[in-house]
């Protein structure tokens, strides 16, 4: 369902005790946390961060077991939640110990619309638009992808940030006991686009493409033109056109260039006549124009590739905003998706407080006590779609963890 009307973030204290008090999955939470209970201190020895009303921020939060979590969040009604690492000692009780260090954590990803300033001509800031959000579906399928085929990684949870962006939260038992140098090399191994605003040219490429690249090329090139050329107009003006031949090495390549793109009727015809220039080069095999055979596909994935906050991967103690809270501006819930129904996704469509608040009044309305209290309250708005991806994630996820309690319990069987 569309999400037409604006939320006001005034209104945020006022709605959330009927989020938290109504439509907070703690129950399916808590499954996905404490990972079948094993070993048991995992979930009690997890930090949680709350920032309050006024931008209160509190830290080393951690609970003892569902309902002591439920209580806390029902009482505290944090304007925003963060997941943090699992700790050696209970976060709550880091004061008191000599050593406090974390032990695990989910592989973590963080994807933000900002990055993309310099690509997307529809929106900037924290605005987004369905153009410009076909950049985070490029990053979901290849990301989605390289974590499962690459690295063989199978629990992969995607949730929309709540207003630009997306993360992923990668929780297979082997993901999650990963050291920081792991998580680390991870990151590397994923980030293509390296360099800062100064920097015009952000990727290089080898000669011959690693299989994981050819790969992510092959989906950056089927959303390429519909992306940069035709939503984005990214050689639309002088100045754009300017940008993308700045990434020819050759001087005199992009100067001849230059003077043919007003020749050329549109994005997508100057696009074609810097391809054929860039590939007749390749051809002709003219060493001293330094002109690489993967230069195409250098600029392709330039423009629509990943552009990864590889800072939150690597770092073990590193918080990120949990799935299910609240983004404090929009007011719309951090809701899980499938990443194979990606290109389905609308962040525009994502409910928000006074959005859920009313689906559930209409729909209490619509029936009796009897058929209102056989309803789980999130059945009655928009969020069932997120929670059943959520379910789906759990129950995939629930295998493994029942063969890791089947696991210990030999264990203290041999011992």
């Amino acid at each position: 369902m569309p999400c037409s009307d604006k939320f006001d973030p005034e209104l945020l204290t006022d709605l959330l005790p009927f989020y938290y008090n109504r439509l907070f999955p703690y129950e399916q939470y808590y499954r996905w946390l404490s990972y079948g209970g094993v070993p048991k201190t995992y979930f009690p020895y997890r930090e949680f961060s709350f920032t309050l009303a006024d931008d209160i921020y509190v830290r080393y939060q951690s609970f003892k077991d569902h309902e002591e979590m439920e209580k806390e969040i029902k009482r505290q009604k944090p304007h925003k939640i963060d997941i943090g690492a699992v700790y050696n000692f209970r976060p709550k009780d880091h004061r008191t110990v000599s050593v406090f260090t974390p032990k695990e954590k989910e592989l973590v990803f963080d994807i933000d619309m900002t990055d993309y300033d310099e690509v997307r001509e529809c929106c900037e800031g924290a605005e987004i638009c369905n153009k410009c959000w076909k950049f985070m579906t490029v990053a979901v399928k290849i990301l989605d992808t390289a974590l499962r085929e690459d690295f063989g990684y199978q629990h992969l949870l995607w949730v929309y940030s709540g207003r630009r962006g997306v993360h992923c939260w990668v929780c297979d038992a082997k993901a999650r006991a990963l050291s920081q140098s792991s998580r680390s090399a991870v990151a590397e191994y994923l980030q293509l686009i390296r360099g800062g605003e100064n920097v015009s040219k952000k990727v290089s490429l080898q000669s011959k493409l690693h299989p994981s690249v050819q790969r992510a090329f092959k989906i950056a090139n089927r959303y390429f033109e519909e992306i940069i050329l035709e939503d984005q107009d990214l050689l639309g003006t002088p100045e754009l056109w300017g940008k993308v031949l700045a990434l020819i090495p050759d001087a005199d390549i992009r100067e001849a260039l230059d003077r043919t793109m007003p020749q050329c009727v549109n994005s997508r015809q100057r696009w074609n006549t810097i391809q054929a220039e860039i590939n007749r080069q390749v051809n002709k095999g003219d060493s001293k124009k330094a002109i690489k055979p993967n230069l195409v596909a250098e600029i392709i994935l330039q423009f629509v590739y990943p552009r990864l906050d590889i800072h939150v991967t690597k770092g073990l103690n590193h918080l990120l905003k949990s799935p299910f809270c609240v983004h404090p501006k929009t007011g719309r819930v951090c809701v899980c998706f499938d990443p194979l129904k990606a290109d389905d996704f609308n962040p525009l469509h994502v409910p928000h407080l006074g959005q859920l608040e009313k689906e559930v009044s209409e729909y209490d309305a619509k029936y009796n006590d009897t058929e209102r209290s056989a309803v789980a309250e999130y059945k009655k708005t928009s969020m069932k779609q997120s929670m059943a991806v959520f379910e789906s994630f759990l129950n995939r996820l629930g295998a493994e963890n029942a063969t890791r309690r089947l696991e210990e319990k030999d264990m203290q069987k041999t011992f």
